[in-house]
C-alpha cells in the first residue's frame, strides 16, 4: 500500500493516535493495516533500551550494550571516518534489539562550559559539530535504523530548560546555533529531528513555524518527522499546524481527543493532519522493512575493540614537558579514586549499561607490570575529607619514579537536568594535589571529565592528559597513551578558559527562570577568545603528539583564481592543498585545520572561523598532500536584511594550522563577489569591539531588530508555570513533595555515591522545572488536565486574596 492508500483507509481517530506515542518508548501501530508499533530509545553514545515498562532516566532495566565515549570526546577525535564506524556498530546493536530509531546525536553548541549536558554535545564550533554528527547519522542509518537529531534548537543549558525563552538574534541563530543541524539534515536526512523543550524568541520550539516549517522543511528540505523531546509538547494542535508531527511520550487519550475535536470543529484541517500522519507513516514503513529483514548478529567483543580505538583518538595531550610516554621499568604510583572507579560516561538519560567495563588501574598494571605499579585512593568520590588517604598517597608518591594522578568530575558535578556551578575540580582532589606539591615535578595528571575545568596547578606538573569520558574501553586507551603504545592525536573541540569570568556568555548564563538573553551573539568560544586575544588555558583545536609535523608547499587553486584575485560564485570551489610531513621518529596523526577571516568586515565577524579540516595519519618521515575545499559559504555571513548568505567584496585570509592558536601558514587574497562592501552599522559598535563586552540594551536591541521582550511574569499562574513556581504555596508544596518522591524512585539505584547524588539532583531539577501542563502526561493516573486547571484557578484566587489584603 502507498502512503496515500493508507491515509485513505485510516479513521480520524487512528490518524490522531498516530501523532502521539503509544507509551514511553513505542509508537502506535495499526494492526488491521499491518502497521507495526515501532520502538525508539535513547542514545547517543550507546544503546539504552529498557526492557519492559521503562522510565526515562533509570539505568537498572537497560539491556547490556557497548558504551562508547561521549560526544565531547568523540569530537576531540576529529575523525569522521571513525565516528561513522561507531554509527554502524550502534545501528547493528539497535537492529539486534528491534529498535527502530536511536535518539541522537545531540549537536547543540557549547555556548558556555557550565552547561550541564555539554558532555553529550560535540563542540563550540558548528562546522565541527555538524561534520561529526553527519558521520554518526550516516553510520547508524546505513543499518536501516533511524536517528533523531537533537535538540532543535537553541537549547544550550539545563536551568529551567522546559519553559525558558531563549532570546537570540537571527544572524547568530543562523551562523552559530543552526548550521550543525543544517549540515546533518541536508547531507544525511535523519529519519527524525527532536525539537527542544524551550521557547525561542517567544514561541515553544515544538510549535515554532520558523524553525520547523520555514527553515527545517522549506529551506533545508527535511523529509523526516519532528518528534518532541519527552514532554516538550505545549499545544498539540498548534504543533501539528506548525510542523511538529509526533508527541512523545504518550499522553494517553488527552491530546488524541484534542486533535479529533480540532478537526471536527474546523480548527485543524484534515489536509494539515494528513501531512503529519504521512510523515509518521513513512517512518513506520522504513522501520518495518528492517524489522522484517534477517536478524542481525552483534559481536559485542568486536564493538569493544572499536570503542577502544575511538577512546584512543579522543585522548588529548594537553601538556608534555618530556615526562610522557612513561618508560618501562620505572616504579609507578597510581593515585586517585577515579583510577579504580573510572568515570566513563555522563549522568542522565544517556546512561548506558556497558556489557564490559575496564578500570585504569588494571590496564596500567597490564602494561607496566603489577610489580611496578602501586595504588593509593587519595580522595573519596563522595568528597568526604580523609587526611589518612591523602597522607598515604603522599608517601606512595615519594617512593615512585613517576606519579599518575587521576582527577576529574564526578557525576554530581555535571549531569543532564542541572548546570555546573563552577569550573573547579572537586576540592578534595585539589587538596590532594596541594599535598603532593613536592612530587608534582614527576606527575602526569589524567583528567576524566565531560567539559572544561580550570587547572590552578597547570604550571607545576609536566604532563596533562585529557581523557574525557572515554566509555567502557577508555581505561586501556589511557594506559596505552601513557606508555606510548598509542600516540595521542586528539584535539580540543572546545576552549578551556583560564577563568570562568573570561567566558563572554557568563554574565547572561543561564539567565532567569523564564528568559535567557544571548547578548554575546556570535562571540562564542574561540571566536571570542581568538579575536580578542584573551589568554586561554588551552585553545580550541589544541592537542600535542609524541611526534612533530611540518606544513609546507601550500597551494590555492580555483578556476577563477588569478593574480591573487578570486571570483567566487555560489557553486564555485577554492581548493587548498598543503604538504604535511611527519618530522618525528614515530607514527602519528595530525588534524589540519583551515580557518577563514575577512579583513575589513561590514558586520561584526571573528578574526577567523573554522571552515575545513582533515585528520591525516603518517608514518615517521612520511609526507602527504592534503586537499581541503572552501566554498562561497565559507566566506559568507547571514545578511538579516536580505535573509540569505552573503560574502562581501573584500580581502580574506586563509589560515592553516594545528589549532586556532598554532597557525602555520597564512595567505591573503581579494575575493570578488556580487556584494559590495558596505559601511558598518554604528548601532552595532559594541559588537565590533567584543573585548569590551559591553553588550548593552541598545546594542542588543539593534541586533535583534526589535525591543528586548520582558520575561514572562511568574504570576498569575498558568499551565506553563512550573512545579517549582508553586512549590512554596500551601497547595503547591504537597504536589512538589509527591512529584519529587516519584521521580527519585524512578531514577533507580546506583552503587556510586556521587552518581546517586547526581540522580537526586537531576530528579529535583526535573520536578522544579516541570510545567504544570505535563502533570497529566507523566502522572495521568493521579492528575487530569481539569484538576490542574482547577488547581491553577485556586492558586490565582488565593493570590488575589493576598493582594487585596495587602
Amino acid at each position: 500500500m502507498t502512503i496515500q492508500d493508507i491515509l485513505s483507509a485510516l479513521t480520524l481517530e487512528e490518524k490522531a493516535r498516530l501523532c502521539t506515542g503509544k507509551d514511553f518508548w513505542n509508537l502506535h501501530g495499526i494492526e488491521r493495516l499491518n502497521l507495526p508499533s515501532i520502538m525508539v530509545t535513547d542514545g547517543p553514545h550507546g544503546l539504552r533500551k529498557q526492557a519492559g515498562e521503562g522510565d526515562h532516566v533509570g539505568l537498572n532495566a537497560a539491556v547490556k550494550a557497548t558504551c562508547f565515549p561521549t560526544a565531547s570526546g568523540l569530537a576531540a577525535s576529529w575523525n569522521v571516518e571513525l565516528i561513522e564506524k561507531m554509527g554502524i556498530a550502534l545501528g547493528k546493536e539497535c537492529r539486534a534489539e528491534n529498535v527502530s530509531v536511536l535518539l541522537g546525536p545531540g549537536v547543540n553548541i557549547k555556548r558556555n562550559p557550565l552547561g550541564g549536558r555539554n558532555f553529550e554535545y560535540f563542540s563550540e564550533d558548528p562546522l565541527l559539530a555538524g561534520d561529526i554528527a553527519t558521520a554518526w547519522i550516516k553510520g547508524v542509518q546505513s543499518q536501516g535504523v533511524g536517528t533523531s537529531l537533537k535538540h532543535y534548537a537553541v537549547n544550550n543549558h539545563e536551568h529551567c530548560r522546559m519553559t525558558v525563552d531563549a532570546i537570540v538574534d537571527q544572524r547568530t541563530l543562523r551562523e552559530i546555533y543552526l548550521p550543525a543541524f543544517e549540515k546533518a539534515v541536508t547531507t544525511t536526512q535523519p529519519w527524525s529531528v527532536m525539537c527542544s523543550y524551550n521557547k525561542v524568541n517567544g514561541t515553544y520550539a515544538a510549535e515554532h513555524k520558523q524553525l520547523l516549517d520555514d527553515i527545517l522543511v522549506n529551506d533545508w528540505g527535511f523529509e523526516g518527522i519532528v518528534v518532541t523531546d519527552w514532554g516538550a509538547n505545549n499545544d498539540r494542535v498548534e504543533g501539528i499546524k506548525n510542523g511538529q508531527h509526533l508527541e512523545m511520550p504518550s499522553s494517553g487519550e488527552l491530546n488524541t481527543k484534542k486533535i479529533i475535536a480540532a478537526v471536527e470543529s474546523g480548527q485543524l484541517s484534515m489536509q494539515t493532519l494528513d501531512k503529519s500522519v504521512a510523515r509518521v507513516l513513512t517512518l513506520i514503513l522504513k522501520s518495518q522493512a528492517s524489522l522484517e529483514s534477517d536478524k542481525v548478529h552483534v559481536d559485542l567483543s568486536e564493538h569493544h575493540e572499536l570503542a577502544a580505538q575511538i577512546a584512543q583518538e579522543t585522548c588529548v595531550l594537553l601538556k608534555n614537558e618530556g615526562l610522557l610516554p612513561v618508560a618501562s621499568g620505572q616504579k609507578i604510583a597510581v593515585i586517585g579514586a577515579l583510577a579504580n572507579s573510572t568515570r566513563y560516561q555522563g549522568a542522565g538519560s544517556s546512561k548506558i549499561n556497558p556489557f564490559k567495563l575496564e578500570q585504569p588501574l588494571d590496564e596500567i598494571k597490564k602494561i607496566f607490570g603489577a610489580d611496578n605499579v602501586s595504588y593509593a585512593e587519595g580522595y573519596h568520590l563522595d568528597d568526604v575529607e580523609d587526611a589518612a588517604a591523602q597522607a598515604n598517597a603522599v608517601v606512595l608518591a615519594e617512593h615512585a619514579d613517576v606519579v599518575i594522578l587521576f582527577a576529574g568530575l564526578t557525576p554530581k558535578y555535571e549531569s543532564e537536568g542541572f548546570d555546573r556551578a563552577h569550573l573547579n575540580l572537586p576540592q578534595v582532589q585539589l587538596d590532594l594535589i596541594t599535598a603532593l606539591e613536592n612530587q608534582l615535578h614527576k606527575t602526569v595528571v589524567v583528567l576524566q571529565n565531560g567539559a572544561p575545568v580550570v587547572l590552578p596547578f597547570v604550571d607545576h606538573v609536566p604532563a596533562i592528559l585529557e581523557a574525557y569520558l572515554g566509555g567502557q574501553a577508555g581505561a586501556s586507551a589511557i594506559a596505552k597513551v601513557l606508555s606510548g603504545q598509542v600516540n595521542p592525536s586528539g584535539k580540543l573541540a572546545e576552549t578551556f578558559p583560564l577563568h570562568l569570568d573570561d567566558v563572554p556568555s557568563q554574565p547572561y548564563f543561564p539567565g532567569t527562570t523564564k528568559q535567557v538573553q544571548y547578548r554575546e551573539a556570535i562571540w562564542v568560544g574561540y571566536r571570542y577568545f581568538d579575536t580578542t586575544k584573551t589568554k586561554t588555558l588551552f585553545p580550541f583545536g589544541h592537542g600535542l603528539s609524541y611526534t612533530t609535523f611540518d606544513y609546507s608547499n601550500v597551494r590555492l587553486t580555483a578556476n577563477s583564481f588569478h593574480d591573487n584575485n578570486l571570483t567566487l560564485s555560489h557553486n564555485d570551489t577554492l581548493k587548498v592543498t598543503v604538504t604535511i610531513t611527519n618530522t618525528g621518529d614515530r607514527a602519528g596523526a595530525d588534524v589540519v585545520q583551515c580557518y577563514v577571516g575577512q579583513k575589513t568586515p561590514s558586520q561584526p565577524r571573528p578574526e577567523k572561523e573554522l571552515k575545513a579540516f582533515t585528520k591525516v595519519f603518517l608514518e615517521a618521515g612520511e609526507s602527504k598532500d592534503i586537499e581541503l575545499e572552501l566554498h562561497y559559504r565559507s566566506f559568507a555571513y547571514w545578511n538579516t536584511g536580505l535573509e540569505k548568505w552573503v560574502a562581501d567584496n573584500d580581502n580574506y585570509r586563509v589560515h592553516l594550522g594545528a589549532s586556532v592558536a598554532d597557525i602555520r601558514y597564512i595567505t591573503e587574497f581579494t575575493l570578488q563577489t556580487d556584494t559590495p562592501l558596505t559601511p558598518p552599522n554604528p548601532a552595532l559598535q559594541a559588537y565590533f569591539k567584543p573585548a569590551d563586552r559591553d553588550f548593552h540594551d541598545d546594542a542588543f536591541t539593534a541586533l535583534l531588530g526589535y525591543d528586548i521582550p520582558p520575561p514572562t511574569p511568574l504570576r498569575p499562574y498558568h499551565m506553563n508555570s512550573t512545579v517549582g513556581d508553586i512549590a512554596e504555596t500551601e497547595l503547591g508544596k504537597p504536589l512538589f513533595d509527591a512529584m519529587l518522591g516519584m521521580f527519585t524512585e524512578m531514577m533507580g539505584g546506583d552503587a556510586n555515591d556521587s552518581a546517586a547524588e547526581a540522580d537526586r539532583l537531576m530528579a529535583e531539577a526535573m520536578v522544579v522545572d516541570m510545567p504544570l501542563r505535563n502533570l497529566p502526561v507523566f502522572n495521568a493516573h493521579q492528575y487530569s488536565e481539569a484538576q490542574i486547571a482547577q488547581l491553577i484557578s485556586t492558586l490565582n484566587g488565593a493570590q488575589s486574596e493576598e493582594n487585596n489584603m495587602a
